[in-house]
């Protein structure tokens, strides 16, 4: 699919006027008689993101007036690539952070995901002089947001582990970034006994994949996804109604990916190193079984006491693997709980660190580019509910309440004391507000660019 971003003059293009909501009254009161029997018609001015369209005397499109908040929110703009007639339009604005704003939600509103549909309408596209060279974050910020939404929206079937492999050597590739994965038995030879254990079942082998990019001297940040193409539950089946968006389970690896290739086109001074456990977890005659144990690539013992609770055994290899690398950070993406939704809904995903301070900051972070994170706590005490008899650890708690917790938990102890550490248990998935197709999302990627940036600038 196409941004509908384009980089030319406004020459030709239709003005979209953006009108503060709380200065309206008194710049409706300048205006002349015409404009205020329009407004009073369609009754407009009160509604953050609504637009109304000014015609000349020949009745053609003349400007776009758009009511907006004044916290330059993105959100403000995202409705009008969808609802203003075909044609090119531009922002008649001096103040950049505001055309950031609009390049920003007019490119997350403007996403369809078409790579299925034979025929797509003309829609409405945004012209921006200096686009690439004046506004380089935001249109990064909707690129890589396009990059997750493709990624999580294409069905399993083209979107395996093997494909998810080769999306990720295309981005390395592009970027001057050095790609290699482990496959399936070898995983076994290298040590990710865990990866393995989840992935075997499937036809399309389970694989680890590392992309590295960056100068040598840079500070060293590890990025971890959990790239589960597709989640039948393994041996305890999911049912149908709560299978049936899987292939979103992936969600975390396309959140890495896009966060990484942001990184990457606007350059920051980091030595990055993307690490992601791809597989699906299948059922077959070789799927592993609720009981079973295995010994993860760190040497604890794991007891399998629900196969649906794959995700946080493939990033236990992964973090392991992060760790042996001392990086100054290390950052997981994984869409890895039904609990996380309980909590805290949809669109608000909630976040994990080992460091106090960083909650803060990361909150503070979120806010500034409305992409929103919650901190929720590492809450020693719920630990014990994870202890089995027989093992050192177990996939789930032995109790269903606060779930998000105790799977952060889990992940935690792969994780070296002394490495900073965050964790997003993303949704990867919008429901259809505004400015967020209905579909695969990046939730809390644009949050974590912000943070990393100012803590590596």
């Amino acid at each position: 699919m196409t941004i509908r971003l384009l980089e030319q003059s406004n020459a030709k293009s239709i003005a979209i006027e953006a009108l503060y909501v709380k200065q309206f009254d008194q710049w409706l009161h300048q205006q002349d008689g015409d404009i205020k029997n329009l407004v009073t018609l369609f009754d407009f001015g009160r509604v953050v993101g609504s637009h109304l369209c000014v015609l000349d005397n020949n009745r053609k499109l003349e400007k776009v007036l758009c009511i907006i908040a004044d916290s330059y929110d993105l959100h403000d703009f995202s409705q009008l690539p969808n609802t203003l007639p075909a044609g090119h339009y531009y922002l008649k604005s001096d103040d950049d952070k505001l055309h950031a704003a609009c390049i920003a939600g007019w490119g997350m509103g403007a996403y369809v995901f078409d790579r299925y549909k034979k025929h797509t309408a003309k829609k409405a596209i945004l012209t921006v002089e200096n686009l690439k060279a004046k506004y380089a974050r935001a249109i990064e910020t909707v690129n890589a947001t396009k990059l997750v939404r493709d990624l999580i929206n294409t069905p399993a079937d083209d979107m395996g582990p093997i494909e998810l492999a080769i999306a990720a050597a295309s981005i390395a590739e592009q970027h001057d970034a050095r790609f290699s994965e482990v496959v399936g038995e070898e995983l076994l030879k290298q040590n990710f006994p865990a990866v393995h254990l989840v992935g075997r079942a499937s036809f399309k082998e389970p694989r680890v994949i590392t992309l590295d990019w960056g100068k040598a001297n840079d500070p060293l940040v590890c990025l971890v996804g959990k790239g589960v193409c597709f989640d039948t539950g393994g041996n305890n089946v999911k049912p149908a109604t709560s299978m049936r968006n899987m292939k979103k389970d992936m969600g975390g690896a396309a959140h890495v990916l896009g966060l990484g290739q942001m990184i990457m086109r606007l350059n920051l001074p980091v030595r990055l190193k993307i690490i992601i456990s791809a597989v699906e977890n299948a059922i077959a005659g070789n799927a592993h079984r609720q009981g079973d144990i295995v010994t993860t690539r760190k040497g604890l013992t794991v007891e399998i006491g629900h196969t649906d609770a794959e995700g946080r055994m493939v990033l236990s290899d992964a973090l392991t693997y992060a760790s042996e690398f001392k990086p100054e950070l290390i950052v997981d993406f994984a869409t890895l709980t039904g609990a996380a939704r309980v909590a805290l809904g949809a669109d608000l995903p909630p976040v994990f660190s080992n460091e106090s301070s960083f909650n803060t900051e990361i909150m503070a972070c979120s806010n500034e580019v409305f992409d929103p994170l919650w901190p929720m706590p590492l809450y020693q005490p719920y630990k014990s509910q994870i202890v089995p008899v027989i093992a050192d650890l177990r996939n789930t708690g032995s109790v269903p309440m606060g779930g998000c917790i105790t799977a952060a938990l889990f992940l935690q102890e792969f994780v070296a004391k002394d490495i900073p550490w965050v964790h997003i248990d993303t949704f990867g998935w919008s429901n259809g507000r505004v400015g967020h197709a209905k579909g695969g999302d990046a939730l809390g990627m644009s949050a974590m660019y912000n943070w990393i940036s100012k803590r590596f600038a």
